[in-house]
């Protein structure tokens, strides 16, 4: 009964990496639109791929209305490649929101902003609270589908980093926190930092630290020093943004109590609130 690559029609290419591919694809049992996540793992042995599927099964666990649901994986033995069916995200990603805006010289409104950062806080506790660390979280990582934001690309980018260490470094590290930048042990408080990063980005259209060179960046980062945000957004939103992007981790707070933050719990609607207090004390 195990699916394989023969059970879906790919439809397009929606984005592609140096490791893995992803395509929209139909179940074709019942024309079901998925996302499907390819992993190309040449030179994987039987061991590394059991402990990939083995990781993906853990993440399936993870339940959340913010956190993009995973189906089924498969290893396709011609191909090489491990397969990823997921959540199919119909409105995209924040970073192509984010530039959607800047193409027509549009500003997110305020309360979208407070609204995604409630639910990116939320998937991050569900992943917390699983001792699962998101670590690669940027704006091209978190999806809308139908309206929810849903955390996604959990843990691929570890298993890739695992299993390849010549590219530990991947892609930009404009989201990675002054800990980990500065080779410190690190915990979940770096997800919270990343999570700064994002939402100042939905404000000023590009990360709150930039460099001239990468020096540079790690400069300005472990500075903690940003430009501020347009003053068209409320001084609530400029605070909570520099409440996650402190320096120091022991000061940064976790997703509880940014959650239990009365600037936070004042833009909760009334099932975000529910929920917030139902899942009190499970930590």
């Amino acid at each position: 009964n195990k699916m394989s690559l023969s059970d879906f029609e790919i439809i397009k290419e929606l984005g592609k990496g140096a490791f893995a591919s992803v395509f929209k694809c139909k179940r074709i049992k019942d024309g079901n639109i998925y996302a499907m996540k390819r992993v190309n793992f040449w030179n994987m042995n039987s061991k590394e791929r059991d402990n990939a599927l083995n990781e993906i099964r853990i993440l399936a666990s993870v339940q959340h209305p913010n956190i993009i649901g995973y189906k089924e994986s498969f290893y396709d033995e011609k191909t090489k490649t491990l397969n990823i069916i997921m959540d199919f995200a119909d409105e995209g990603d924040l970073d192509s929101k984010i530039k959607g805006h800047q193409k027509n010289k549009t500003m997110f409104p305020e309360t979208e902003i407070w609204s995604y950062l409630i639910q990116m806080l939320q998937g991050m506790k569900a992943l917390h609270s699983a001792k699962i660390m998101h670590r690669d979280l940027k704006a091209a990582n978190v999806f809308v589908q139908s309206g929810v934001l849903k955390l996604g690309d959990l843990n691929v980018s570890k298993l890739i980093k695992k299993l390849d260490n010549k590219h530990t470094q991947t892609g930009t590290p404009y989201y990675a926190s002054p800990e980990v930048w500065s080779d410190k042990p690190y915990d979940y408080k770096c997800d919270i930092w990343s999570v700064g990063c994002i939402i100042y980005e939905l404000c000023c259209f590009k990360p709150p630290f930039t460099g001239k060179s990468l020096e540079d960046l790690f400069q300005n980062i472990t500075k903690g020093i940003f430009p501020p945000i347009p003053t068209t957004y409320s001084n609530d939103l400029k605070m909570i943004i520099g409440i996650m992007l402190q320096v120091n981790p022991s000061l940064r707070p976790d997703t509880f109590k940014l959650l239990s933050n009365p600037l936070i719990i004042k833009r909760m609607d009334y099932t975000q609130l529910k929920e917030n207090q139902s899942s009190e004390g499970t930590h």
